[in-house]
């Protein structure tokens, strides 16, 4: 019975503080990247909270003075209704985040092991992270994944405590028409072109509450021509609050970030810069190291080639060729009659090899066949008979 009285009490603090603050006239401009930073810095030891009246961010920081947490605890209680505690991201969260993405969109069986090995060690979420910047193909693939898996997240938490809201980055409006709106957000009577927009957001708030928002469909048909993307600069309009309490005005947590590669997945880099500026000192060291014994072996290949050309015992060619010319020059003032030509000509004579001469057809250590010479015997004449 106890335990239900003081639930009582806390709605009807609740509705009472609410019923104290002005109602908005429209719903509330998010800016999406300012929350996802904040989801993903949302810790154990970092608090982020959302004020649902007006729809700005605290950072309790405790590097603030003891007099201004104290403040802010103050504000925290005596408003229980008005600021709603960002959640936090656990480690299986974490995990499972990772784990999407590499069985999802990681096709290379080698990369897709590699990150599996990551996400099981100590520090997955960094090493992870840091793997990923160091290979740019898996990059784009992961910042897409990331923002849009977080999109959903986002949505649904906003959603459970029923906040009307549109997303500041989803809006077509103009800069100027869009901080009208943050300015006379409470304000009854506006101009035509106020309350036109204003329709418009309204619109625009129940698509956040489909069931395509969270479970969004990939699109049919025949695909769009592939176009050159064109890197068009957002145009992010001034933080306009004109509720803030005074006593937390110094914990608005206010970053100026316009894209999603400003957010880092990283829980120990607050900033891309931060995580740029680590992964180049590391890089470097490994270049650094690199280049070191790769000069190291460049130096050993010189020593063995000197000692190669030292081992040589053959005279060099071009020695012969630069005596032969001083010689042919020395000819020269001598003797006047001779062209240039000619002697130049007699001196590479000298340098090309002789031809050999052709052996002879007999050779003189073969004993030469005497002719052979037929004996003829004569011819004895024949005795005449007498009588």
């Amino acid at each position: 019975m106890w335990g239900a009285d003081v639930l009582n009490s806390d709605i009807n603090l609740f509705w009472l503080t609410m019923s104290k603050l002005p109602h908005a006239q429209n719903p509330l401009i998010l800016r999406y990247h300012r929350l996802l930073d904040a989801f993903a810095k949302s810790d154990d030891e970092r608090d982020f909270y959302l004020d649902k009246v007006e729809g700005f961010l605290l950072y309790f920081d405790l590097d603030k003075g003891i007099k201004e947490l104290e403040d802010l605890e103050n504000e925290l209680k005596e408003n229980p209704g008005r600021y709603c505690l960002l959640p936090k991201m656990t480690f299986y969260e974490t995990k499972k985040f990772m784990e999407g993405f590499v069985n999802e969109k990681v096709y290379d069986i080698d990369t897709k092991e590699k990150l599996l090995d990551i996400i099981q060690s100590k520090e997955a979420r960094e090493h992870f992270i840091e793997f990923i910047y160091d290979h740019l193909t898996e990059l784009e693939k992961w910042q897409q994944y990331y923002v849009e898996r977080s999109r959903i997240r986002v949505i649904e938490w906003l959603r459970s405590q029923n906040v009307q809201f549109v997303f500041e980055e989803d809006l077509d409006f103009t800069k100027h028409l869009v901080e009208k709106l943050k300015r006379h957000l409470f304000d009854a009577k506006v101009s035509k072109d106020v309350q036109a927009a204003r329709e418009t957001l309204f619109s625009k708030a129940k698509t956040y509450y489909s069931n395509e928002a969270l479970n969004p469909r990939p699109k049919r048909g025949r695909p769009p021509k592939q176009v050159v993307k064109v890197e068009v600069e957002p145009q992010m309009t001034a933080d306009i609050y004109t509720i803030v309490p005074p006593l937390v005005r110094t914990f608005l947590y206010l970053p100026d970030i316009a894209n999603a590669t400003a957010v880092t997945f990283s829980a120990k880099f607050d900033t891309e810069a931060q995580l740029l500026a680590n992964l180049r000192g590391s890089s470097r060291v490994k270049v650094d190291t690199k280049l070191q014994a790769l000069s190291e072996r460049l130096e050993s290949l010189r020593h063995i080639s000197s000692r190669l050309t030292d081992i040589k015992e053959a005279p060099l060619k071009e020695d012969k060729v630069l005596k032969s010319f001083s010689k042919v020059e020395e000819d020269e003032e001598e003797e006047e009659g001779e062209s240039k030509g000619t002697k130049i000509l007699g001196v590479f004579k000298g340098l090309l090899p002789k031809k050999k001469a052709a052996k002879p057809a007999q050779d003189s250590k073969v004993p030469q066949k005497q002719p052979s010479i037929k004996t003829v015997t004569p011819l004895k004449p024949k005795k005449k008979k007498i009588g």
